[in-house]
C-alpha cells in the first residue's frame, strides 16, 4: 500500500471561501487529499496534515493559541513524517501564509522556506532507528492569491508576490530534486474572500496532483 501525506495549510485542511470567519471546512469528498486518493485507488493511504496559518518555517506571533511547534511548517514536520512512517510520497503545499504583510518575505525567502521542508522529508528516513528509507517529495506552488476584502489588510502586497512564488519554487523543487507542480496552471483562488478554494478547484487539484504522482510512481501505483 502506497502512503502519501499531504502536508499544508488552511487549503489542504479544506477551509471553504467566507466573507465572514469562521469558514466551514469542505466535506471529505472535495478535499483534495481525498480526491487524490480516490484518484489513486483503494491501495492508497492518504494522511491529511493540513493546518489553518502554517507557514513554511516560520513562527507567526499572530496565532498564539497553537502552542508547541505552532503554526511553523518546519518545526512541526520531523514529529509528523516520523510519526507516520513509511511513507512513499510527501506532498507539500504552503507558502500562502507567509505571505501575510506582517511577515515581510520576499517570494525568495518563501520558495526558501519550502525548500527546507523539501530537505527535512529527504532527510527522515533511517535516522531514528527505523529501516525505512525517505520518501519521495512533490512540492506545490500554491495559486496566485486573488482580490481580496476581508483579508486585505493582512496580506497587503501579498497577490503580486504570489504571482513571483511559481518561478522561485521550480528552482528550488529542481534543486532539490524533489517533484513539482504549479497549481496555477490546474486551479484558481476562485473562492470570493480571494485566499481559499471553492470545492470545485479543490477537486481539480486533487485529480492534478494525482496525475503527478502517477507519472513518478512505483509500477503498482501505475
Amino acid at each position: 500500500m502506497l502512503r502519501i501525506i499531504c502536508y499544508g495549510d488552511s487549503n489542504t485542511w479544506g477551509c471553504g471561501p467566507t466573507l465572514q470567519p469562521p469558514a466551514p471546512r469542505h466535506p471529505p469528498e472535495s478535499r483534495w487529499p481525498r480526491v487524490l486518493g480516490a484518484e489513486l485507488g483503494p491501495d492508497c493511504d492518504i494522511i491529511e496534515e493540513g493546518l489553518n496559518a502554517r507557514t513554511t518555517d516560520t513562527a507567526d506571533p499572530m496565532q498564539p493559541a497553537i502552542t508547541g511547534a505552532g503554526v511553523d511548517g518546519a518545526a512541526y514536520l520531523p514529529a509528523c513524517l516520523a510519526s507516520h512512517l513509511p511513507l512513499d510520497f510527501v506532498v507539500i503545499m504552503l507558502g500562502t501564509n507567509d505571505l501575510k504583510a506582517h511577515f515581510a518575505r520576499s517570494p525568495l525567502r518563501i520558495a526558501l522556506g519550502a525548500g527546507r521542508l523539501i530537505d527535512i522529508a529527504q532527510q527522515i528516513g533511517g535516522g531514528i532507528g527505523t529501516p525505512y528509507v525517505s520518501p519521495r517529495v512533490l512540492l506545490i506552488c500554491p495559486p496566485p492569491l486573488a482580490k481580496m476584502a476581508f483579508f486585505a489588510d493582512e496580506f497587503a502586497g501579498g497577490l503580486e508576490k504570489s504571482r513571483a512564488l511559481p518561478a522561485a519554487y521550480a528552482d528550488v523543487a529542481k534543486a532539490a530534486g524533489a517533484l513539482f507542480l504549479d497549481a496555477g496552471t490546474v486551479i484558481a483562488t476562485d473562492g470570493p474572500d480571494g485566499l481559499h478554494l471553492s470545492a470545485t478547484a479543490q477537486i481539480a487539484l486533487g485529480k492534478a496532483v494525482a496525475a503527478t504522482l502517477r507519472n513518478h510512481a512505483p509500477d503498482p501505483m501505475a
